[in-house]
Order: C-alpha cells, then structure tokens, then sequence
C-alpha cells in the first residue's frame, strides 16, 4: 500500500511540474494505416468481440505506450515491455511515427458505451470508489477517476465500457505476473489482492461505468 502511495505521490508532482504536449500523431494517416487493426478491433475501434479491447476514445499516450510496449516484448523476448502473441507481432513493423498516427486515429473515434448488470452495481461501486482498506486495495477512482476516464498525462486508460472480458483477462495477467508493463508494479499489486469474484465484479461493473 505504501509503495502505491509512493508511486502516485511521484507520478503527480511530476505531472504538475511540467506542461502537457501536444500529440504529434496524424489522424488521416492513422485511419490509412489501421486495416489491419479493423479485423479484432473494427474499423472504429470498437472490438466486436468482448475478448479484444475496445480502443476508440482511448488516450492517445496511453495507446501509444502499448505499442511501444508490445514492440519491446517481442525484441526481449518478453523480459522487458509486455509480450502478447498476436499484437506483440503486430506492433513489430511499426515504426514511432506509425505508432502515434494509429494512437491519433483511435482516439479521435468514440467508444461504444455498454451496460452493468443490476447485480454487481453496489458491490462494484464500493470496490471501485472505496477499494478495500482491510485488504490494502486502494481505489480503483484514484488513479482511473471517479467516471474511469484515466489520464493522459499519467498514461492511466480509460476503462469505463471497456468490454468485460477484457478487464477480466487482463486483471488476472496482471495478478499472475505475465503483464507487467504497469507504473512501478502498481496494478500487479494491487491484482494479486483480488479474489477471482472481485475481478469478475469489477470487469462487469466497469462495463456500463459513465
């Protein structure tokens, strides 16, 4: 808990010491280079299936530090970045610049929203504004925001209508160690204190998060 107090009480002052950047990525040359993303993540970038995430609306930074990341597993075989098989390929032949002209055109498009079951609502949202003291689970709206747009500038995605199967897969990487691309182990902590039905609340609350 104390090492993610840490973490984020750095990762703040640096964001307000210093002044945010325009995004040099080209929206039109993006949408040229994004056919081949069209086919897990539509041309849109809302996946059509619930295992693809869903990347329309996503923070441009935050887009572009997964690329980078992906290329990096591949080229450390896996020891550095994060390392998937399809995308880690995928991001392979992409050079910077194609990296932000995708992070442009995606971001530039609007995320489809989804739902949350009835059923999952209060336990979702205590765990999501509240976390879990007793257990040293922080907040999820402390570094996602309250609506779970994320930042940035802090590179926290946007996780509100993201398809839940997606959430679930990647908080169960994060909790066994195989994605570790996160600030400083910040999210592998805090997975590895989450019970599979907090995971399965949590994917299926964010859902419909607004």
């Amino acid at each position: 808990m104390k090492k993610i107090a840490l973490s984020l009480t750095i990762l703040l002052g640096a964001l307000s010491a210093s002044n945010a950047t325009a995004f040099d990525g080209d929206v039109n040359a993006g949408k040229e280079k994004s056919a081949t993303c069209a086919a897990c993540h539509g041309p849109d970038g809302n996946a059509p299936v619930n295992i693809y995430p869903k990347i329309a609306g996503q923070h441009p930074d935050y887009i572009l530090k997964q690329l980078q990341d992906l290329k990096l597993g591949m080229t450390s075989g896996g020891k550095e970045g994060r390392m998937d098989p399809v995308m880690s390929a995928m991001a392979m032949p992409l050079s910077e610049q194609d990296m932000k002209d995708l992070a442009a055109y995606f971001s530039s498009m609007n995320m489809t929203e989804g739902a949350t079951p009835k059923d999952v609502v209060d336990v979702g949202e205590m765990l999501f504004k509240a976390g879990d003291a007793e257990r040293g689970i922080p907040s999820c709206a402390a570094c996602h925001g309250p609506r779970g747009n994320g930042s940035s500038l802090a590179k926290f995605p946007k996780i509100s209508f993201q398809h839940p199967g997606y959430i679930k897969s990647q908080l169960e990487k994060f909790r066994d160690g195989t994605r570790h691309n996160d600030l400083n182990g910040m999210m592998g902590d805090i997975a590895k204190k989450l019970t599979d039905k907090d995971i399965e609340v949590l994917s299926q609350y964010l859902g419909g998060l607004h």
